[in-house]
């Protein structure tokens, strides 16, 4: 069996990416001087005329954008532990790993960008991430996105990849937000975890089981 498991909010008990930023910048405070050219793709995402993938690479550009991968390989290193120490859901880790014990396949399937998905999913016993990627110029960050955003009907393509890279095994997935809904629905077998009610509403609608993990 192939277990998907969403990332932010399903697995850990907040996003992870502004985290990310914020802790960043602590260590590079003089970075906090470009922030305001982060306005301009907020500005654009709040008329309409961006996408979630636009705005996320406009902060990462902002706020990482020129970093050297030792650079950021460190603050990763410095990242992660803290968030697998305190920051999951106990639930989360319970199927997390009761998936393990059956010998089934964990792919950590999540719209958060590479700097950072794939050691989680190493910390966690994963076998595998796919996540947003990021683009490099040499050893230098460009902020700029190098994958599509992980996100609504790109998940939902991403697990019809893994469907045809791992026939005939069956797949579970997990997702707590309703934009997981398309993927979820697309499962052999899919959970929401800790949904608003909206999304519950239309998780039942689509044959999506709905779960509270604490």
């Amino acid at each position: 069996m192939l277990a998907l498991f969403d990332l932010d909010g399903t697995i850990t008990r907040q996003d992870t990416l502004l985290p990310y930023l914020c802790g960043f910048l602590r260590q590079q405070p003089a970075r906090l001087l470009r922030l305001p050219q982060g306005l301009a793709p907020l500005a654009r995402f709040a008329l309409g005329r961006a996408d979630r993938g636009e705005l996320k690479a406009g902060w990462i550009r902002t706020v990482l954008g020129g970093s050297t991968r030792t650079q950021l390989q460190a603050w990763t290193a410095r990242f992660v532990p803290p968030l697998i120490g305190h920051g999951l859901i106990a639930d989360a880790v319970a199927a997390i790993q009761a998936h393990q014990r059956a010998g089934d396949r964990l792919v950590l399937l999540s719209a958060s960008p590479d700097l950072y998905v794939p050691a989680i999913g190493r910390a966690l016993g994963f076998d595998q991430a796919v996540c947003t990627g990021v683009e490099w110029n040499g050893e230098h960050l460009t902020g700029r996105l190098s994958t599509p955003n992980r996100r609504g009907a790109e998940k939902a393509r991403c697990l019809e990849a893994l469907r045809q890279q791992y026939a005939p095994q069956q797949i579970v997935a997990y997702g707590n937000a309703a934009g997981d809904l398309q993927h979820l629905a697309l499962a052999d077998r899919g959970t929401l975890v800790n949904g608003s009610p909206p999304a519950r509403w239309a998780a039942a609608r689509l044959g999506v089981a709905c779960r509270t993990w604490r």
